[in-house]
This record gives structure tokens, C-alpha cells and sequence, in this order.
């Protein structure tokens, strides 16, 4: 039996049907701001491609974990 997802990347099978992009896009945007601090990140990716906090949120907290 497959281990439930838990935590922030539980938000992923929703944010690639709502945006329609794989989560590997996003962490390659990311990578481009990848200096920027953790809120800096999340308003990164609601200023341009407006993507909600909750959303936003979950993915940075993903990609600065796998640092």
C-alpha cells in the first residue's frame, strides 16, 4: 500500500491541474530566485504567474527543504 503524501507537497496534484504545469516547472522557477528569501519566493510566484499563497506557499516550503 502506497504511504499517504502529508504536509506541503499534499498541495502538488492540485496545484498541477489548476496552473497545468508539472511541479518540476515550478521548481525551476525557483531555482532562477533561488536567493531570494522564503516570502520573497512565495510573492514571486503569485506576482507572475498569479498563483495563490496556500499554492505558493507549499512550493517553496518544498523547494527550500530539498536544497
Amino acid at each position: 500500500m502506497a504511504e499517504k503524501v502529508t504536509g506541503p507537497a499534499s498541495y502538488f496534484p492540485s496545484i498541477e491541474k489548476k496552473y497545468g504545469k508539472p511541479i518540476e516547472h515550478w521548481m525551476k522557477e525557483l531555482k532562477k530566485v533561488s536567493k531570494l528569501t522564503h516570502m520573497e519566493q512565495v510573492a514571486h510566484l503569485k506576482d507572475k504567474f498569479e498563483m495563490g499563497h496556500g499554492h505558493a506557499n507549499a512550493i517553496v516550503a518544498v523547494f527550500r527543504k530539498e536544497m
